[in-house]
C-alpha cells in the first residue's frame, strides 16, 4: 500500500500545464494503475477511430517485461480530481543501421482535449527520452518518434505543431474471403510442415534474419519472444511455415483474435509475420503461403483476412498482397523529429 507521502512524492509538476482546477501529474504506481490505463484506452479509440481489443490480462502482460523503459521513471499519468485521464510512456531502441530512436505515445480522454494537457504531457515525455539520451553516445542519428493512424486528428496535429515530420507510411489492408483465392503452388524443393515447439528458435532466427532489409529493423530478441508466446492469441498450429530440408524458408504467422472478432462481430483472421529469406525470394514463396493461408482461414469459417504492410517494403510487399486481393483500409504515419 502506498502512503500519501509516497503519493505526493511522486507528484510532477509540469512547467506549461494549462491551468486547469485539479489538474496534477504523476509518476506511474505500479498495477494499481493498471484498470485506470485500460479505461482511458478503451475511452479514446471511438473518438480516434481505432479499432483494438485491450483487457487487463493484456496490459500486465505487456508491461511485465517492457524493453529499454522503466516504468517507474518512463510513464507519465495525468488526473483531475484524482481521476486518471490520460497517460503517456517512453522508451528507445538503437536500429540495425546505428539510429537510436527515443519513441513517446499516450492517450488523452476525448473530453480534456485541445486544452493544452496533451502537448504538456508530449513536452514532458521529450524532456525525459533527453535524459535518457544524454547517457547514450552520439555515435549515430539520434531522432524523436511517434506514430499515428490517419483518423487520429488531435494526434496527427499535435504531432506536426510540434516538428514532427512524417517519414513512414503504412496500411492496414482486408481481403474478403468470399471472393476466389488463386492457386499458387510451392516452388519446387519446399514443403510445408506442422510447426512443433522444437522449431520455435529455427523460425525466430529466420524471421529476424529475413526482416534485416526493412526500414527501422531490430532483431527481436529472445525475451521478447519468449512474451509474445505468453500472449493468448499465439498459436502456431494456425502459421504456415516453408522448409527446405532442415532450413526455414519463408512463413506467414497467422492468428486470430477472438475477443476482437466478438467486439467488432467479424470473423477475420491476421496475416501477419510473411517473410521469405534472400536464397529464396522471387519465386512466389510468399504469395503461396499466403494463398492457402487465406484457403486456411477461409475452411476455418473466417469472412476475411487482415494484415500491415509498409507502403515502401523494398520487396514490393504492397503489390503481392494487392495481387492476392488484400485492399487498404487505413493508414498510419511514422513521424520524426530530430533529437539535437
Amino acid at each position: 500500500m502506498i502512503n500519501q507521502k509516497t503519493i505526493q512524492a511522486r507528484t510532477i509538476q509540469l512547467p506549461d500545464a494549462p491551468v486547469i482546477p485539479s489538474l496534477t501529474f504523476r509518476k506511474f504506481r505500479g498495477e494499481v494503475d493498471y484498470p485506470a490505463m485500460l479505461a482511458v484506452i478503451e475511452g479514446s479509440k471511438e473518438t480516434d477511430g481505432i479499432k483494438r481489443t485491450d483487457t487487463l490480462e493484456d496490459i500486465v502482460r505487456n508491461y511485465e517485461h517492457l524493453t529499454n523503459c522503466d516504468p517507474l521513471q518512463d510513464v507519465l499519468m495525468t488526473e483531475i480530481n484524482g481521476q486518471v485521464i490520460g497517460y503517456n510512456r517512453v522508451f528507445w531502441e538503437k536500429l540495425d543501421d546505428g539510429t537510436r530512436t527515443y519513441t513517446l505515445f499516450g492517450f488523452l480522454l476525448p473530453a480534456w482535449r485541445r486544452r493544452g494537457i496533451g502537448g504538456a504531457m508530449l513536452h514532458h515525455a521529450e524532456r525525459r527520452l533527453r535524459e535518457i539520451a544524454d547517457s547514450h553516445p552520439k555515435d549515430g542519428p539520434r531522432f524523436f518518434q511517434s506514430w499515428a493512424a490517419d483518423t487520429e486528428i488531435g494526434t496527427l496535429r499535435l504531432l506536426l505543431s510540434e516538428g514532427y515530420q512524417p517519414v513512414r507510411f503504412s496500411y492496414e489492408m482486408v481481403r474478403d474471403l468470399s471472393e476466389s483465392i488463386p492457386e499458387v503452388p510451392m516452388p519446387e524443393g519446399l514443403e510445408l510442415r506442422s510447426v512443433k515447439s522444437e522449431h520455435f528458435w529455427l523460425i525466430f532466427d529466420a524471421m529476424n534474419e529475413a526482416f534485416r532489409d526493412h526500414w527501422s529493423h531490430r532483431d527481436l530478441t529472445k525475451e521478447e519472444f519468449k512474451q509474445w508466446m505468453k500472449d493468448p492469441n499465439f498459436d502456431p498450429k494456425h502459421w504456415k511455415v516453408a522448409w527446405y530440408g532442415d532450413q526455414v524458408a519463408g512463413m506467414v504467422l497467422n492468428f486470430i483474435n477472438p475477443a476482437e472478432n466478438d467486439e467488432y462481430k467479424r470473423k477475420r483472421g491476421y496475416t501477419e509475420g510473411i517473410s521469405v529469406r534472400r536464397p529464396w525470394r522471387r519465386r512466389g514463396l510468399a504469395r503461396s503461403l499466403l494463398a492457402q493461408s487465406l484457403r486456411y482461414f477461409k475452411q476455418l469459417g473466417m469472412n476475411e483476412a487482415a494484415l500491415g504492410v509498409d507502403t515502401e517494403n523494398p520487396s514490393g510487399a504492397l503489390r503481392l498482397y494487392e495481387s492476392v486481393g488484400f485492399q487498404p483500409v487505413k493508414s498510419f504515419i511514422e513521424y520524426r523529429k530530430p533529437l539535437e
